[in-house]
């Protein structure tokens, strides 16, 4: 459970993190490092793709700045997954009500 967003820092599950991560159903990957810095190409989720998700979330940002390319969109929803990508506090809101009943994974952006 995310309980709490701010510009650069999320709390999850008590524990407090501030660098981007990707939030898998069994753990957390911290450190989510992208090809470029505010746009998301595939290569950039491909762990993402290998867990198969029924749902990918992904939060753009406090600003919303941060961008997934059209060909990674694409990609995402060939391989029958939900994208929704949002600020990330918007994003945070979604994760929590989305995952109570589905398989989600969030990729998070914390600043920007």
């Amino acid at each position: 459970m995310i309980e709490k967003y701010d510009f650069g820092q999320i709390v999850i599950d008590g524990k407090k993190y501030d660098k981007d991560l990707i939030v898998f159903p069994d753990r957390i990957k911290v450190g989510w490092w992208r090809k470029e810095g505010h746009r998301v190409h595939i290569e950039d989720v491909a762990e993402i793709l290998e867990e198969k998700p029924e749902v990918l979330i992904i939060g753009k940002g406090y600003y919303g700045l941060m961008e997934v390319t059209p060909e990674t969109e694409k990609r995402i929803r060939s391989e029958g997954i939900e994208l929704i990508a949002e600020k990330t506090s918007k994003a945070c809101e979604i994760f929590n009500a989305v995952s109570k009943s589905r398989r989600v994974v969030a990729a998070l952006h914390l600043t920007c």
